[in-house]
């Protein structure tokens, strides 16, 4: 079976936990033997993983018609892909896309990240997903998140492929409610014209279903999973006179940064013997760094900025505890991140991970007094400790994407009328 994914980032090149769910999801999959994975992202940099799909990068795929000659596509394109597959392509734009700036190649520029103009990105995104449409054969089309529904859609109506679109978040998570109308519009419209709806967490499938009006049979919930790590005993808990507790994420609403601060300075009422460690970056971060000189800890809080691969597991391994307080969490991939390394974790109620990980403390994101007090037990208590790492790995390792890949691939086979 071929599926043609749409989606806007992939590792190692990451900008939060999509990208990371696309590639465990992907991966996952193709321990199916049949299953064929080419993988669109905006903007593809020639170091992705490949061996378990293909990537294109919608920003070498020609939608304006250009006289170019081999020696020239071969030297600006010849690492991503053969000068034959691009002329390949250049036979398949059906539309006038000479609005949209180009380049010498008639390609689109793309950041590979979420600027200011991202509708226009998205729309552009679009236009080379119908060249791409246009050219290759597939059986069916999968986008993940809202930014990749309006190309799904645009495949859908080329080919007649039937669309799964992924619900990895919806903008009621990502604004506390002050939903863009937009972005709304977006979400709906794919929701709408989609065959099958996958959700991370039955907490995600609720907001499809009651926030966007979908018929309950049309959505079902597949929850993400971790990578295994293959090289986990080089993760060493190193000696410290402190103890150390984490919140590692995008530092904005969604995530709740403020309930840690507010906790961490109660913990600290209690004990001085502890470090607090904000890892990420965000719109709330210059908003955090005054609320912890307010509170008066600023000696006792560390913010790293945006961490990703080896060292986001460097920084949960030396954490005595991670909390992850998040007001609306469709999944939450860090916890089990954290888990993976042994380090016990504390996480909202209001998360999609909380569904299915029992060994994690679980309060809701705005009780304060609850999160401070688990904190304050992890540290303090070395039995509490001791359960939640021993148990914690013992779980995380019956949670994996081959799981999540043979349900998503049930939905394929549902959605095409397989038996």
């Amino acid at each position: 079976m071929k599926a043609l994914m749409f989606g806007w980032e992939f590792p190692p090149h990451i900008l939060g936990g999509l990208g990371t769910a696309s590639y465990g999801l992907t991966k996952g999959m193709s321990l199916q033997q049949d299953m064929e994975i080419t993988f669109v992202i905006p903007k593809a940099y020639g170091d992705e993983n490949q061996r378990y799909l293909k990537i294109i990068g919608a920003c070498f795929i020609p939608v304006v018609w250009k006289d170019v000659d081999w020696n020239f596509v071969q030297e600006q394109l010849g690492q991503f892909m053969s000068p034959d597959e691009f002329y390949h392509l250049r036979d398949h734009i059906f539309y006038d896309y000479r609005r949209i700036g180009t380049n010498e190649l008639g390609c689109i520029s793309f950041s590979g990240r979420y600027p200011d103009n991202l509708l226009e990105e998205i729309s552009n995104y679009e236009a080379a997903a119908s060249v791409i449409a246009h050219t290759y054969s597939f059986d069916i089309i999968h986008s993940h998140d809202w930014l990749t529904y309006p190309a799904g859609i645009f495949a859908k109506q080329i080919t007649g492929k039937p669309l799964v679109i992924h619900v990895h978040a919806t903008d009621f998570d990502r604004s506390r409610g002050n939903v863009n109308p937009i972005v709304y519009n977006i979400e709906k419209r794919g929701m709408d014209a989609a065959d099958h709806i996958i959700t991370v967490s039955d907490l995600t499938r609720n907001i499809v279903i009651d926030k966007y009006h979908i018929d309950p049979r049309k959505v079902t919930t597949v929850h993400n999973a971790v990578e295994p790590l293959s090289d986990v005993d080089t993760f060493k808990k190193l000696p410290h006179k402190n103890k150390i507790i984490t919140f590692l994420g995008r530092i904005t609403m969604q995530k709740g940064p403020e309930y840690f601060v507010e906790s961490a300075a109660r913990v600290l009422q209690k004990t001085k013997h502890v470090q607090f460690v904000m890892a990420g970056s965000g719109d709330m971060m210059n908003a955090m760094i005054r609320l912890v000189a307010e509170r008066g800890i600023a000696d006792r809080f560390h913010f790293t900025g945006f961490l990703k691969g080896r060292d986001v597991y460097e920084l949960l391994a030396q954490s005595d505890a991670y909390v992850m307080p998040s007001v609306s969490e469709p999944f939450g991939i860090s916890p089990l991140e954290a888990m993976q390394v042994g380090t016990p974790t504390i996480i909202s109620k209001q998360s999609g991970c909380a569904e299915i990980l029992t060994n994690a403390i679980k309060i809701d994101y705005w009780d304060v007094e609850a999160m401070s007090d688990a904190m304050y037990s992890i540290v303090k208590y070395p039995a509490m400790y001791r359960h939640l790492h021993e148990e914690g790995l013992k779980e995380i390792n019956t949670i994996k994407w081959e799981y999540a890949g043979q349900k998503v691939r049930n939905i394929y086979n549902q959605v095409l009328g397989y038996h």
